[in-house]
């Protein structure tokens, strides 16, 4: 903010929720740069609105909130933050794995109710990783990332990038295939698509039908990528051993058939949730709207 302040006049949104439509419609006339969240919805309308409107500086990597063509039309610059988050979210995406294979969530459930009676042998085995098939569903920076960290963990990696054709060369230990080899053969199925309409409900009935029973489905893409009610009913009926999820199809709301299940961990989109990541993302949003702001190229533009 400090920044900002010292080169433009600054108008914050103070309130304690995300700002709504109709006031963001209301405040933004007059403005020649937005920094957006993911949860705001810069659409055709708010767009029109920005009477002199340069640059919409996104503090996201994806930017399905934001009506890009309608934009661009209007001759405004959209940017994003990628690779800053990258990292973060990797180590998130593992972090929901280790929990959902080791029912990490089941087991602290279980003991805050009162129930835990001391170790036992047979007491909430989970699944090892070792020489299990992780497979990446899209193959950019973050999905990559993941695939990295894989071999700390024994596993190897199969892919498939947003084509369906597989994605870039890689070791020798990284296989590309097609979304339904990958989905009926990995142990893991790991999500980081942008959402687009091709990837809107891209895990749907069919495609979890085609999962292993033994396998576990990881979202920390978008939510709409995952039919949150396809998936209520695999999990209740064990077509798969789990989930972990981070984004949800309506944020803030949950699907209300997942949240009795013991076999799913739910986590409040937190994938990029560090303070050095975050701080990061919104530096890089500053920098964006100041350069377009001095007639410089953005750092990040939105291909």
């Amino acid at each position: 903010m400090a920044r900002l302040e010292e080169a433009c006049d600054v108008d914050r949104f103070e309130g304690e929720k995300t700002i709504t439509h109709d006031e963001l419609v209301k405040r933004v006339p007059g403005k020649q740069a937005l920094i957006s969240m993911v949860t705001d919805t810069v659409d055709r309308a708010v767009i029109d609105a920005g009477d002199v409107l340069r640059v919409i500086a996104n503090v996201a990597v994806g930017y399905n909130n934001i009506d890009v063509a309608a934009a661009r039309a209007r001759g405004m610059i959209v940017t994003n933050t990628p690779d800053v988050l990258t990292g973060a979210t990797a180590d998130f995406t593992w972090a929901l794995i280790l929990a959902i294979t080791r029912r990490l969530g089941e087991g602290e459930r279980l003991l805050r109710r009162g129930e835990w009676k001391g170790w036992a042998l047979d007491f909430l085995p989970g699944t090892e990783l070792r020489g299990k098939q992780l497979g990446i569903v899209g193959f950019g920076r973050i999905g990559q990332a993941v695939a990295a960290r894989a071999d700390v963990f024994g596993m190897r990696v199969a892919y498939v990038a947003r084509s369906g054709r597989g994605g870039p060369s890689g070791p020798p230990e990284r296989a590309p295939m097609p979304l339904d080899r990958l989905l009926s053969t990995s142990d893991v199925v790991s999500l980081h698509v942008p959402l687009t309409p091709d990837t809107r409900h891209l895990i749907d009935q069919p495609a979890l039908a085609r999962m292993k029973r033994t396998s576990y489905l990881i979202n920390t893409s978008r939510g709409p990528v995952v039919d949150e009610s396809a998936l209520a009913w695999a999990l209740k009926n064990r077509l798969i051993a789990g989930a972990a999820l981070d984004v949800y199809e309506r944020e803030p709301i949950v699907h209300p058939d997942l949240l009795p299940l013991e076999n799913v961990i739910l986590a409040p989109h937190l994938g990029s949730g560090t303070s050095e990541t975050r701080m990061a993302m919104t530096d890089l949003a500053v920098r964006n709207v100041l350069a377009v702001l001095a007639g410089q190229p953005p750092l990040t533009p939105v291909p």
